[in-house]
């Protein structure tokens, strides 16, 4: 049994448009690794297209072992 959580990191580009920048890409690293030293593991990603705007998102969704008490 998993327990999950899912946590929205907001960009300064919008990646559909390929042009992720290196703030941003470290900006996920740094997410990625904060979670997995917690023992968080990468389930998935979504991003969140939207037209207007010019900044992007991604939801991301972790999961661990549930503990049992």
């Amino acid at each position: 049994m998993f327990e999950y959580k899912t946590e929205k990191l907001e960009t300064d580009t919008k990646w559909i448009s390929g042009k992720a920048n290196k703030t941003d890409m470290l900006a996920l690293d740094e997410l990625l690794n904060e979670r997995a030293s917690q023992g968080w593991e990468l389930v998935t990603y979504s991003y969140m297209v939207t037209a207007l705007e010019t900044k992007g998102a991604t939801l991301i969704t972790f999961r661990k072992p549930k503990r049992i008490d």
